[in-house]
């Protein structure tokens, strides 16, 4: 092979490469981008939500009447729409907390799992934080635990657990594990598995014949079980757990 053939047989090799890479590319951000969207009732539950903008970096829900001075940062699990989530998130405020629920990049945590910082300097009259998530958003909410020592005082898991890197057994940080016994994706054995990662005060909360995807608002979930109680029962149990780790904030 001639010196000038091998140039054309590299550079139609590299160009080659470089096709597949943008394909693939483009195919990720088209697969991150497809999110489950919200169900209907939640627009019911929620009047606006349609018109948030593609701009909007979080939702922020307020109780009636008080000006809250303790705050819940909501991180939306793996491909799920964030607004899928605004039922739980106003059921919470109206506790009397001040929720916001984060936008991801793709829709997926994993790219920006510091964002509770971004909220908590928006936000200087909120004197305590608790930070927490679904599924892959609650992983990510723990990572952010892990590397911010001392930023938040609370975890919040919803069928969710720690990766094996962020041990948080000595972290300090009051947490709530809330799984279902029919979760096909953050199985029981995964959440039991997780123990030795959360402080030894964690309360573990597991919600009889709950699913992954009825801890949000948006159908169901490849991979899941059926669920054999209403959504609205697990999401009541979802509120009731989460709002008492929020008082032990207190």
């Amino acid at each position: 092979m001639t010196a000038h053939k091998k140039r054309s047989f590299l550079s139609r090799l590299l160009l080659a490469l470089v096709s597949v890479l943008v394909l693939a590319v483009l195919a990720f951000i088209v697969w991150g981008s497809t999110a489950a969207r919200p169900m209907p009732e939640v627009f019911e539950r929620v009047p606006g939500l349609n018109e948030v903008g593609a701009s909007e970096r979080w939702l922020t829900f307020l109780p009636d009447g008080s000006a809250p001075t303790l705050g819940l940062i909501l991180y939306p699990g793996g491909r799920v729409d964030f607004r899928a989530y605004a039922p739980t998130a106003q059921a919470i405020a109206d506790q009397g907390y001040l929720v916001i629920l984060v936008r991801m990049p793709l829709n997926l945590a994993v790219f920006e799992p510091n964002a509770a910082d971004e909220v908590i300097a928006a936000h200087p009259e909120i004197e305590r934080w608790a930070v927490g998530g679904h599924s892959l958003g609650g992983a990510m909410a723990a990572h952010f635990v892990a590397t911010h020592p001392g930023t938040v005082d609370g975890l919040v898991l919803w069928a969710a657990y720690p990766a094996s890197s962020d041990d948080l057994s000595r972290s300090g940080v009051r947490a709530v594990s809330i799984s279902a016994s029919l979760d096909g994706l953050a199985t029981p054995d995964k959440i039991a598995a997780s123990r030795s990662l959360l402080p030894p005060d964690t309360v573990w909360v597991t919600i009889a014949g709950g699913n992954h995807a009825q801890f949000g608002w948006y159908g169901p979930q490849q991979g899941d079980n059926l669920a054999a109680i209403a959504r609205e029962i697990q999401q009541m149990q979802i509120v009731q757990a989460t709002v008492a780790l929020l008082e032990r904030l207190k």
